[in-house]
């Protein structure tokens, strides 16, 4: 006996407008609920611009935005399974711990990628100052 999700059974373009309400509900939930994600969403906004502006190829610029769009992610991913580790149980257990240490660790590993990246491109002999 399958016990199939009921809210799965739209497809095709219905489908798509569904999720692309469904990820605008997630991000808007994400920037009232979640203070660090508000501000890693200004963080990105002022290295983003930032990007646009520095005499880097265009290859160097992406991974720039690209690193910093990662940390937007693995912020989405971490405050998800927060959610859902404060859903089952606000009671203390190692096991909540863990999974939310370990998110935490995805999130300075995001924005140690940002500055590895940032340093890479612009230390590579092609930015002129």
């Amino acid at each position: 006996m399958s016990e199939e999700n009921p809210f799965k059974g739209k497809t095709g373009l219905r489908r798509v407008w569904n999720a692309l309400h469904y990820s605008m509900a997630g991000l808007s939930a994400a920037y009232d609920n979640e203070d660090a994600f508000r501000q890693e969403t200004l963080l990105a906004a002022i290295l983003i611009v930032l990007s646009l502006f520095l005499p880097v190829t265009w290859i160097g610029r992406a991974l720039m935005i690209g690193s910093v769009f990662l940390v937007l992610i693995v912020e989405l991913i971490n405050s998800a399974i927060e959610a859902v580790v404060d859903r089952v149980s606000l009671d203390r257990h190692p096991l909540s711990k863990r999974a939310k240490d370990i998110g935490s660790a995805a999130v300075f590993l995001a924005l140690l990628n940002v500055v590895v990246v940032w340093a890479c491109v612009l230390l590579d002999g092609s930015v002129v100052f």
